[in-house]
This record gives structure tokens, sequence and C-alpha cells, in this order.
């Protein structure tokens, strides 16, 4: 199956064919990523993603990874672990998000008090510092 996506201003375009592991991130580097309360990412092989137009721009989010985004619009798109097969797009970014599912919660011990999404999907801690 093959699933599309971009930023707001649309000049990034994606496309990904796989389906994707899907969770919610409570962490506070997501957070301020983000702009929001938590990100929604869906996980695919770095191999499935083809880029259309202008590349996004990168930049160096902490010693483990890297995160992409619009360098017109500025949206956020991808998160990007050193030496990982996979990388994360965020859910918001798909043209038909609501096809996607969170199965899980990462960084449930950081979720803020007054979230209630995925409140009953299983919870994994922070693994990286």
């Amino acid at each position: 199956m093959l699933r599309r996506g971009g930023c707001l201003c649309g000049i990034v375009r994606y496309s990904v064919r796989q389906e994707p592991r899907v969770h919610y991130c409570h962490c506070e580097m997501c957070r301020r990523a983000t702009g929001g309360a938590f990100a929604v990412l869906c996980w695919v092989g770095r191999s499935t993603v083809n880029w259309e137009g202008p590349a996004p721009a990168l930049r160096r989010s902490s010693p483990l990874a890297s995160r992409s985004f619009c360098p017109r619009c500025g949206t956020p798109l991808t998160l990007d672990y050193d030496g990982s097969d996979e990388i994360a797009l965020h859910v918001g970014t798909f043209d038909e998000p609501n096809s996607f599912r969170p199965s899980y919660n990462y960084g449930a011990e950081r979720r803020l008090d007054w979230v209630c999404a995925g409140m009953d999907l299983p919870n994994h801690a922070i693994t990286e510092r």
C-alpha cells in the first residue's frame, strides 16, 4: 500500500510503501519539537520513504537523533535516530492520518496530567537519555 503526505505549504512531499508502527510519544523532546502535548509517530523502514520535491531541512535535536522540517513553512516531518534502519514520520503530515491508530505510549512517565489520549494502551518507559 502506498501512503502519501507532506508539509503544510505543500513543497515537501513524500510517499511510503510500508504499514507503519504507530505510537504516542510523551517525551519532552517530542513535545517541544512539535509544540503539542505529545507526538504521534509512524515508524517505517528508511528505504520505504521516497521524498518528492525539495528535501526537508535537518537539525540535530539531541546527541542521539536528528529531526527534519519543511525549510519554507517549518512543519515538523521526521524523527531519525542515528544508526537506525527506521525513521518516524509525524502522523499529522500524512494525507489520510485517520487511517493510523497508535498501539502504545512511549515516554508515558512524562505524560502531562491532563492528556487522556491513549490511556487504554500499553506504556513503555523512555530508554534513551
